[in-house]
């Protein structure tokens, strides 16, 4: 999407906390358009607080916050000033947050149930995650998400950035997921509250 002057639109993804705060203003500072307040698990009280002080210093920005999963996640958000909530906590295809935290939903009942309350609050869905197939993205819109994010189908494209590795005659990119290790030592590790405030 493309500004008023033919510009592309950007968002900056940023953490929680003080750390997220300074990179938010430093990023709006620069020219962009919308803030992502990016976390593994969105429904929690730094992300609230986080979301409160950014709409107390930018009233205009557009914040999109999240991972949520439940209606109260939603509501809470949106309370706190989020325009756009992001819904999926291990959906994703390489994402064990299920497994590992023993905390999230299916897909499509966790769209449903967010979707409901986003209409409710007023904000917006997305959908993160489980979108394995093209089907997979009409069932999250006929669900209620406004739009959904892709990792898993764009991150083979020659476009997309990664190494290619070729194994065995064929050729694979390099796709990981923000909690593997090598994103955690760059700056991922926000994305799991671990950064100092």
């Amino acid at each position: 999407a493309k500004d008023e002057r033919g510009r592309l639109l950007v968002a900056a993804a940023v953490g929680v906390g003080e750390n997220g705060l300074r990179r938010a203003e430093a990023v709006i500072d620069a020219g962009a358009d919308a803030i992502a307040i990016d976390t593994a698990h969105g429904h929690s009280k730094g992300v609230v607080d986080t979301i409160r002080a950014l709409r107390a210093r930018f009233p205009q920005i557009p914040i999109l916050a999240g991972n949520v999963v439940t209606a109260e996640g939603v509501r809470d958000l949106a309370a706190a000033g989020a325009s756009v909530v992001k819904v999926g906590v291990g959906a994703g295809s390489i994402c064990t947050t299920r497994v590992v935290a023993g905390a999230g939903m299916p897909q499509l009942t966790a769209v449903l149930l967010c979707a409901a309350a986003g209409r409710e609050y007023g904000v917006s869905i997305v959908a993160d995650g489980g979108i394995r197939y093209s089907g997979d993205i009409t069932k999250a819109l006929a669900a209620g998400a406004s739009a959904v994010m892709l990792g898993s189908l764009l991150a083979g494209l020659q476009e997309s950035p990664g190494e290619v590795v070729i194994r065995e005659g064929r050729s694979f990119k390099e796709y990981r997921g923000m909690g593997s290790l090598s994103a955690m030592k760059g700056r991922a590790s926000d994305r799991y509250q671990t950064a100092q405030s």
